[in-house]
């Protein structure tokens, strides 16, 4: 140090480290697909709320089943479709626990839509997570009951044909019309804000459950660019430019009970 001039000294702090919730392994997700993300800030949400010793996940069949491998929690991987039902029954046998389905779009929505409604409509007290990437993600990408009109799959090469396809299904829109649902919420994986939204939309379905509020869902508008035949950054931009078109984001029910909890963060 030349005579005369100070120099200044910092000490560098860690201000982020993985949540403990969460496994230390890479994963097995496609580059650019958005399920890591959202495996991540469950994670967060659990350990800010220090209740990774009493969660139990249910995962079924499709990418969503790895879930189980990525979190340092007790869990259980159901038949295909069959998550929301397996979850009813853990979560009746052990009330005090909490407990999460990890679901995709062709899980929840096609195979698994009887359970789930019913799920909603009888208002077990559980949590479901359900990522909506539009197409059957693990399988080929086959057209799943949430592609958009038009969109290209390995089932719709000419694209989705509504007037003999159907239209996509809103999933949120419809478990909130349920009378046991007392949250839903749809929410978006593209930028640090609609991240930051799903993560808050995390936490309070969790406390909402921890409170007895009943059945809790959270949507998560996710990219699949190995189906969708997109760059990853290219996907994070067909969330926001196509998808939000069709799948508005925000909370479709809050219940009393959820109400009074978000007036108490």
């Amino acid at each position: 140090m030349e005579e005369g001039i100070a120099v200044a000294t910092f000490q560098e702090q860690k201000v982020y480290s993985r949540p403990r919730a969460l496994i230390e392994e890479t994963t097995s997700y496609c580059p650019g697909c958005t399920h890591g993300l959202i495996n991540k800030l469950i994670a967060e949400v659990i350990d800010e709320l220090g209740i990774q010793e009493n969660t139990i996940s249910v995962s079924p069949v499709g990418c969503s089943v790895f879930f189980y491998r990525y979190l340092v929690l007790d869990g259980v991987v159901a038949p295909h479709g069959r998550a929301p039902a397996v979850a009813t029954g853990i979560k009746r046998m052990l009330p005090d626990r909490v407990v999460i389905t990890y679901q995709g779009d062709g899980d929840m929505a096609a195979i698994g839509m009887s359970e789930i409604v019913w799920t909603a409509m009888r208002g077990e007290n559980i949590t479901a997570f359900f990522v909506n990437n539009a197409n059957y993600g693990m399988t080929g990408g086959q057209m799943a009951p949430t592609t958009l009109a038009g969109q290209v799959t390995t089932t719709s090469p000419q694209g989705r044909d509504v007037e003999t396809m159907g239209m996509p299904t809103r999933m949120a829109e419809m478990i909130a019309g349920l009378p046991g649902s007392a949250y839903v919420a749809r929410c978006a994986m593209y930028d640090a804000r609609t991240i930051r939204e799903a993560r808050n939309a995390i936490r309070l379905a969790l406390r909402a459950q921890m409170a007895g509020a009943g059945f809790t869902m959270v949507e998560f508008l996710s990219t699949c660019p190995t189906n969708w035949g997109l760059s990853p950054q290219d996907a994070l931009h067909w969330i926001k430019e196509t998808m939000v078109a069709y799948y508005p984001l925000g909370e479709f029910k809050v219940s009393e009970m959820v109400q009074r909890l978000k007036a108490q963060r």
